[in-house]
């Protein structure tokens, strides 16, 4: 995996984990539960795509190799990605779905609020474009959690299930490294301790709320998204989305 600057570094985190994001509710197009539900699912998923260009643009000037969003999209390999492992995992029903978005909209939503302010100027105004369109995403998938956890036995315990399938995976909203505490020192990015404390809160609340539990903290494991150690349905995942772009380079219509 190539390694860039600690601020393209981040911006490829964030750009690639709301690709992906964007990309698994896409994956609900004809599937939904209803269709109300699936114009919701598209349109956050939309909205996470334009959130991936611009973070992803503004990494392709930094890195000023000649390629541009859509190539560092559908371009790039496996092991070059940085999107949380969180993203990346299937679907599965409904309830899994909904309490994936919602523990990454939980992170994003602090993470945002955050960066609006921060000491680079670009950044924070990526930011406070995406916060607008999380603010809404954050309330539907609470919602959700709440509605399905503190509903009918059936499905407080597909949330129950959902949560603990995926409850793994957010060690990586509460781990810091080398480029974290970088920006942080910086001013750029928010610090790592008091955003963690922020999303636990959310998240306690929202569980509580839905009569769920509270798992304790996640604990790491040998994947890591930002090392470019995924679990292998992102491969899946690429195969499909890359597939295009791969068979027909540099294609226009």
């Amino acid at each position: 995996m190539k390694k860039y600057d600690e601020l393209t570094e981040f911006l490829l985190r964030m750009g690639d984990s709301a690709l992906v994001q964007g990309q698994r509710l896409c994956e609900w197009c004809g599937r939904a539960p209803a269709l109300e539900e699936e114009m919701a699912l598209m349109n956050v998923g939309l909205d996470l795509v334009g959130q991936a260009r611009n973070w992803l643009d503004y990494a392709a000037q930094r890195i000023n190799d000649g390629r541009d969003a859509d190539m560092l999209a559908f371009r790039r390999d496996e092991r070059d990605y940085r999107n949380l492992l969180l993203v990346e995992q299937p679907n599965g029903d409904f309830a899994v779905t909904m309490s994936k978005q919602f523990l990454y909209d939980a992170w994003q939503f602090h993470l945002l609020e955050a960066l609006t302010e921060s000491a680079d100027q670009q950044v924070a105004a990526i930011a406070a474009k995406s916060l607008k369109e999380v603010i809404y995403h954050l309330r539907r998938s609470s919602e959700w959690v709440e509605r399905l956890g503190d509903g009918t036995e059936e499905s407080h315990q597909r949330m129950a299930a959902a949560i603990d399938t995926l409850w793994r995976f957010t060690f990586e909203f509460q781990e810091t490294d080398a480029v974290v505490d970088s920006l942080s020192e910086s001013g750029i990015i928010p610090d790592a301790g008091a955003l963690k404390q922020q999303w636990q809160q959310t998240v306690a609340k929202v569980f509580t709320d839905a009569t769920l539990s509270v798992p304790e903290d996640a604990r790491s494991f040998y994947l890591s998204g930002r090392e470019g150690m995924h679990t292998e349905h992102l491969g899946i995942l690429l195969a499909e989305m890359q597939f295009l772009q791969r068979a027909y380079p540099d294609a226009s219509w």
